[in-house]
């Protein structure tokens, strides 16, 4: 079943989406306080690849490319993925595994494979 139409709403909140909370196509929940983002808590995976799908829907394909691919690349050696990634060191963060970011990368890949 296709998405609906992106309305004026979904751009906007989009357009925010890319310039406050996000990090080189990764996505943080939201800000704590003043400090940066990352030293309050690591990009979650879960909003990145959700992030994908929505630049999907509005039809930017290479845009939805690079959020999944971004996201795509924060697992770790075995292959699993936590709820958060610590952008600067490189390693996850939070709950491993995490089930809901695994089934929004499968929702996502299939998505963009369309």
């Amino acid at each position: 079943m296709p998405c609906p139409p992106p309305t004026p709403g979904t751009r906007a909140t989009l357009a925010a989406c890319r310039r406050e909370p996000a990090d080189d196509h990764f996505l943080y929940r939201f800000r704590h306080d003043e400090r940066p983002l990352e030293e309050a808590e690591g990009a979650f995976l879960l909003c990145g690849f959700v992030m994908a799908l929505a630049e999907h829907q509005q039809g930017r394909t290479v845009e939805a490319s690079r959020w999944f691919e971004r996201n795509r690349g924060a697992c770790g050696g075995s292959g699993l993925y936590a709820e958060e990634f610590d952008i600067a060191q490189r390693r996850l963060r939070g709950n491993l595994p995490q089930a809901f970011v695994h089934a929004v990368l499968r929702e996502t890949a299939a998505r963009l494979g369309e």
